[in-house]
């Protein structure tokens, strides 16, 4: 298995070195940069207490004009930033499980999370995650300083999120 996480984390890590981000990290501006080179709005949305309900935490949905993208509500911001980058890991990818969608079918797109057993959603986690690792946690790239400040860096948690 080790073979197979080298070739998933070299999948990732091409699409990584194509995205410009910053320090400090903004996800609305990845999400900004990515509508822009997709040529169509992408929408994030709170997931309905429903869905949330039935175990998902994240879903994408994008038709032929438009991506919209929904994240668990009820929980932290690092979390739900997180959720966010693994449905962008979708898109990234181009991950489509709906045939006719690429082809103009007129076929939403429609992706939720709810396990990690498909190459797929090992695909979007592991690019979410180095995306939040690449991306940094600190202000203007300096390094952490102290016990807490080095486990909120780990854990992705930004000064500015705990006020």
């Amino acid at each position: 298995m080790p073979h197979g996480h080298a070739a998933l984390r070299k999948r990732c890590e091409a699409i990584l070195s194509q995205l410009e981000l910053r320090n400090p990290f903004s996800l609305e501006e990845l999400c900004s940069r990515i509508a822009e080179q997709r040529g169509r709005p992408l929408r994030l949305h709170p997931l309905p207490e429903e869905a949330a309900r039935s175990g998902v935490c994240g879903l994408w949905v994008g038709t032929e004009s438009v991506d919209h993208v929904f994240y668990e509500a009820r929980t932290s911001r690092p979390h739900q930033e997180h959720i966010v980058l693994h449905e962008l890991g979708h898109i990234l990818f181009g991950h489509n499980f709906l045939a006719g969608a690429e082809s103009g079918g007129g076929y939403p797109t429609a992706l939720g999370r709810t396990d990690y057993t498909t190459r797929e959603e090992q695909e979007a986690e592991m690019l979410a995650s180095l995306i939040r690792t690449k991306a940094g946690a600190l202000p203007l790239g300096r390094e952490p300083d102290g016990t807490l400040e080095r486990l909120g860096s780990a854990l992705g948690v930004r000064s500015s999120d705990a006020g």
